[in-house]
């Protein structure tokens, strides 16, 4: 796979929950950090995901907040 997202995140997918069109899915990235991402059941679908497969998190954003707690 060659993309031009820098970050990318290579780990193992730990829960996959459906939805009626969206479904969430949570990639275990190093012990206890986990991405977790919406995307739609076809795609789930047509990557054929499943628990326990390995995965990529891509992130490709123009800008990111940071932010404090009180």
């Amino acid at each position: 796979m060659r993309i031009s997202a820098r970050n990318q995140l290579p780990g193992t997918v730990v829960s996959i929950e459906k939805g009626a069109v969206n479904g969430v899915v949570k990639i275990e990235i190093a012990p206890g950090v986990i991405i977790t991402s919406s995307i739609t059941n076809a795609a789930i679908e047509e990557l054929e995901l499943a628990e326990g497969r390995k995965a990529v998190a891509v992130v490709k954003a123009s800008s990111v907040m940071v932010g404090l707690q009180d």
